[in-house]
């Protein structure tokens, strides 16, 4: 996987992946992270997720409808965690391989071109 830089990502369609590829590597997904500040890796890198604090409840639900609409359009859906009212988490990773694929990192940078109403 060639390494990019956030633009560079936003500007690029999820492609459809129905498995029978390997994902990528921890060192690829690692230097692919340095360029998608907040985003971190779990499940021993098999996912990235990235935390907000957001200003109230509705303010959180109206991020993950924008998320939401960026996702589908890519066809690439996140998992969407919201606990304690305000704090609302988004992990990526591709289901169909088990890891992390050039799609995860796309959506993670297009999610971070959407207005989130932070807590001040």
């Amino acid at each position: 996987m060639d390494i990019q830089n956030a633009g560079e990502l936003v500007g690029k369609k999820c492609k459809p992946c129905e498995g029978g590829v390997e994902p990528c590597t921890l060192a690829e997904a690692e230097e692919q992270l340095g360029e998608l500040p907040g985003w971190y890796l779990t499940h021993e890198g098999q996912r990235i997720r990235k935390d907000w604090t957001v200003q109230h409840f509705m303010a959180g639900m109206e991020f993950f409808h924008r998320v939401a609409e960026v996702a589908e359009d890519d066809g690439h859906h996140p998992d969407l965690h919201i606990e304690g009212y305000r704090n609302v988490s988004i992990e990526l990773w591709t289901h169909a391989i088990g890891g992390l694929s050039e799609n995860d990192f796309i959506l993670a940078a297009k999610i971070d071109q959407l207005e989130i109403k932070l807590k001040s």
